[in-house]
């Protein structure tokens, strides 16, 4: 029986228009494949996003391997830019291109193209599950977590999981993902009253106070690090008062501010934090001040183990390299996982994601077949 060719199958996937939360025919195209290998395969849709899971061997059984990927991609912007048409998956000077093709349409097509290989020999016992979603690059409220949803209530559970991001920054197999920092959003409303600016103490500039109260969270060392974590960081990404005229004060202020924060913090922590240094400054000026938080990832860890160590054996075993064990970058649908099975992350090199002219080495694609091929032998040995 012939192999299947993961290129092949990158090559589909990008051709796809999955642009979050259109499906595109991405779920459809993996459930016909899936479905031929073997697997029995249930669409999992909520919230108008489409989801796709699958199982290949015994409910229930006592090891179950898991990956988690996605085939949703982010928009192409301005098409002009592109020298190759973006949903077109052509190959040129060795590359695959296309929008999706590093991230994850690469790291979904090597996945399914070594499980579907991987089935015709597996062992009796061994289970594998696959959890698609068309909704990682959007909200990811009815994505992954709708997909976890329905594996609690329907009784299907992973002993462990792969997630297929792209890890590597520079060079295959140099990095792989087994926690990530907690990403929340603060946004701030500075409220006073309008007035001529001519005449200052007839108004309450909300500007000013704003302005102080960014530049004390900008200036605050949240930690140094943890033993798994870089340090925690503070970005004041916006301030807003969409005042044309150069002679009001203006009545109202906003801001934004980011924090991805490590293991040594949670939201509530962060969240008592940012709400003292408002009411702070908010003392200090006369300014009424408001604050909306949004926790889009907690901060987790799986801790260097069974599973780290099979796959770093994998990577090294394929690529010579041994893969850093990191926690950096920003948040992936691993931070869902994690509350459901040790998890880490694993793929491609991720230089190009959600770039102009996205691309991914085709020798790579091949290559990431091969090191999940080798981790799902390896598990079930």
């Amino acid at each position: 029986m012939a192999e299947t060719d993961p290129v092949a199958l990158t090559k589909r996937l990008v051709q796809c228009p999955s642009v979050t939360p259109q499906e595109g025919g991405a779920l459809v195209l993996l459930e016909e494949i899936l479905t031929g290998a073997g697997f029995a395969c249930t669409r999992v849709d909520r919230g108008g996003v489409a989801n796709l899971f699958a199982r290949y061997g015994r409910k229930g059984a006592n090891r179950t391997l898991g990956f988690n990927g996605h085939t949703d991609v982010v928009p192409v912007g301005n098409t002009g830019d592109w020298s190759v048409p973006p949903f077109g998956g052509e190959e040129k000077d060795g590359f695959l291109w296309g929008r999706g093709s590093t991230d994850m349409k690469s790291g979904v097509a090597a996945w399914v193209a070594a499980a579907v290989d991987f089935v015709a020999e597996a062992p009796e016992d061994a289970a594998l599950i696959l959890t698609i979603t068309g909704d990682e690059e959007g909200d990811a409220t009815d994505g992954t977590a709708a997909l976890l949803d329905w594996m609690q209530a329907q009784g299907e559970r992973m002993s462990a999981c792969v997630v297929g991001e792209p890890t590597s920054p520079n060079h295959m197999g140099e990095m792989m993902k087994i926690g990530r920092r907690g990403s929340l959003t603060a946004y701030f409303t500075a409220k006073g009253v309008q007035g001529h600016s001519a005449y200052p103490h007839r108004a309450k500039n909300p500007v000013p106070a704003l302005a102080r109260l960014m530049a004390r969270l900008d200036a605050h060392v949240l930690d140094e690090g943890t033993a798994h974590f870089e340090p925690s960081s503070v970005a004041v990404t916006t301030i807003d008062t969409g005042n044309p005229a150069t002679n009001v004060i203006p009545a109202e202020s906003r801001a934004t501010v980011n924090i991805r924060f490590n293991d040594a913090h949670d939201p509530a922590g962060l969240q008592a934090w940012l709400k003292q240094e408002m009411e702070q400054i908010a003392g200090d000026t006369g300014i009424g001040m408001e604050m909306r938080v949004k926790v889009t990832g907690e901060s987790f860890l799986t801790p260097p183990g069974a599973l780290s160590e099979l796959v770093a054996a994998c990577v090294k075993a394929e690529t010579g390299i041994t893969p850093e064990p990191s926690t950096s970058g920003g948040t992936s649908d691993a931070r869902f996982v994690k509350d459901h099975c040790p998890v880490v992350e694993f793929g491609l090199v991720g230089k190009t994601m959600h770039a102009v002219d996205e691309r991914v080495e085709i020798d790579q694609i091949r290559q990431l077949k091969r090191i999940y091929t080798r981790i799902m032998r390896d598990y079930f040995a």
